[in-house]
């Protein structure tokens, strides 16, 4: 047996944790205009089901696919309202704006899917045809143009209107856009309408209406039923087209990577920065869409050891908080340590020396007889002669004591030195020599190397 719990909450299933939240969101009236367009949605989407069925048209059920993305977005817009309740929490810092992103990807996938659909059934209808049904054909149309319209335009979808402003313009976008110049050219009066950028699902369900219509027209006039599968194929290729630059945009949301548009302000931003007093380097910044309109970023700023790291956070905050919504600031001080050149205690920090003397001994020399009486160095038969060296160490020499006391120069110690009476008394220098000659080697039974080595007698 485990450990009871006695107050422990107990764990609800997935459906009553959605129920919770469907009830929150419910519980603010905004929700109620959606919740009743989405009942709407459905019973017109099951009519136009059921009018497909009976007039055979692939048109018709490319065109009601619209009418089912509409449920879609109503759906990201209940999505939109709950995030906008929830606050971040600590397994979700950055708080639920990505499920927005999600919402929106996930609905124009589901757009394109049923669009390749629509593509594949048109591909078999080709090999033979059936018979359409022209009652309810234009019925249906109008149906579902009145109710898109309507829903696109009663209803602000702040996730979709973001979507369809930033992301990159359709191919049918571009060919209305091309029609509206010239006929602005023609009557310029029109320009406040056609010229600016339409909005892509309207102009959908305009051009989807239109290839309905003349479907219609063909049929009823020489029962030419193979136009309803060219109208099934453009409305699908019109669907794919116009979703495909929105899914293309979410995804790189989610796959946070930084807009075009504001690297060239995020550059500026880091110039201005590394600017600033007492800033030395901004290294290691990311910048990526947290969701739609908000952008967050992380950046190491690297400072002098006597500048202020509240008011350089400060300034940096400052800076980058007109851009970036959310944004992580680390400040570290310079790395790069100058030893002071100061007497006083080691610090902790430093390199401790030992305080007992070490003995170093001299190298011994192997053979006394293959010296040369001037050097004491090993003559070799090969070797040139060496040179002729002043504190070259005697054979005799006795061995030197290192005081490791003495503290280096260079690490914040004492420079030591060993005095230059020491140096005389370990028989370093001639007795009675100068102070210019208290470095020679005291050898009184070798002779110079330049004659005799009587004082004051000139060298040949």
């Amino acid at each position: 047996m485990g450990t009871i719990h006695l107050f422990r909450k107990p764990q609800r299933s997935f459906f009553g944790k959605l129920l919770q939240e469907f009830r929150l969101v419910a519980a603010d009236r905004r929700s109620w205009k959606i919740l009743l367009f989405g009942a709407v949605n459905v019973l017109c989407t099951g009519f136009l089901l059921m009018w497909c069925s009976s007039t055979n048209s692939i048109a018709l059920t490319a065109y009601t696919y619209l009418t089912i993305f509409d449920l879609f977005s109503l759906i990201t817009c209940l999505i939109s309202y709950w995030v906008m309740m929830r606050k971040p929490s600590p397994a979700y810092s950055f708080g639920f704006e990505r499920l927005e992103v999600l919402a929106v990807f996930a609905s124009t996938v589901l757009a394109q899917l049923g669009a390749l659909f629509i593509l594949k059934e048109s591909a078999e209808r080709f090999l033979e045809q059936p018979e359409i049904h022209t009652g309810r054909l234009l019925v249906g149309t109008f149906v579902a143009l009145c109710f898109n319209l309507f829903t696109m335009l009663s209803i602000r979808n702040k996730p979709f209107a973001y979507v369809s402003e930033a992301a990159s313009t359709s191919w049918l976008q571009e060919h209305v856009a091309d029609l509206s110049r010239s006929l602005c050219g023609i009557i310029p009066g029109l320009s406040s309408i056609f010229l600016p950028r339409m909005n892509p699902f309207v102009l959908i369900d305009l051009a989807g209406a239109f290839a309905l219509c003349i479907t219609y027209m063909l049929i009823e006039i020489n029962n030419y039923f193979a136009v309803d599968t060219a109208s099934a194929i453009a409305i699908a290729l019109m669907t794919f087209g116009t979703m495909y630059p929105m899914s293309v945009y979410s995804g790189k949301v989610l796959l946070q990577t930084t807009p075009p548009h504001v690297i060239g302000q995020l550059d500026k931003l880091i110039r201005e920065v590394s600017t600033l007093d007492g800033v030395l380097e901004v290294r290691n910044e990311h910048f990526w869409t947290l969701g739609f309109g908000s952008l967050a970023g992380s950046v190491h700023v690297r400072i002098r050891r006597d500048a202020n790291e509240q008011m350089v956070l400060a300034h940096v905050t400052s800076r980058l908080y007109t851009l970036v919504s959310t944004l992580t600031v680390q400040i570290f001080k310079d790395d790069w340590i100058r030893p002071a050149l100061v007497s006083g205690p080691v610090a902790p920090n430093v390199l401790h020396f030992s305080d007992h003397h070490h003995i170093i001994p001299m190298p011994l020399l192997k053979n006394t007889d293959d010296m040369t009486p001037v050097t004491s160095t090993p003559s070799k038969p090969t070797s040139p002669p060496p040179e002729f060296a002043f504190n070259t160490p005697g054979k005799n020499m006795s061995p030197v004591i290192l005081n490791t006391q003495t503290r280096p120069y260079g690490l914040g110690l004492n420079r030591g030195y060993t005095p230059y009476s020491s140096v005389l008394s370990q028989g370093l220098a001639l007795p009675g020599s100068g102070a210019g000659q208290g470095l020679r080697p005291t050898f009184p039974h070798v002779p110079s190397r330049y004659g005799n080595s009587r004082t004051g007698q000139p060298r040949p």
